[in-house]
């Protein structure tokens, strides 16, 4: 898994420097972090609801996944943006690893 998010870091890199009309990602550079934070947003909440779908449709299992998908890419857009590489992600994940969520809540910073 950690291939392909590299591979999908190092393209969304390369699409910084492109034209706005060359790619649907470096339309959405040229447009600035509101529009990416809008995508992201609209893309969750499109993510909630194929969620809430699947409880009562198994069937719609393919459709949460692809909108999974979709939230996924655009929030690797966001951090792109923000130069913030999913390696830091992943190790802030790795960080958590066997920690009670309770316990890390109460020693985040208020």
């Amino acid at each position: 898994m950690n291939d392909i998010l590299n591979q999908l870091a190092e393209t969304l890199e390369q699409r910084k420097a492109a034209a706005a009309d060359s790619s649907y990602v470096a339309a959405l550079y040229a447009k600035g972090l509101d529009k990416i934070l809008e995508k992201v947003g609209e893309e969750a909440f499109e993510t909630v609801l194929a969620a809430k779908n699947v409880e009562r449709d198994a069937d719609q299992r393919d459709k949460l996944i692809s909108e999974t998908a979709d939230l996924w890419f655009h929030t690797l857009v966001m951090m792109s943006h923000l130069d913030i590489k999913p390696d830091e992600i992943l190790q802030e994940l790795a960080r958590r690893e066997g920690l009670s969520g309770l316990d890390e809540k109460a020693n985040r910073p208020k």
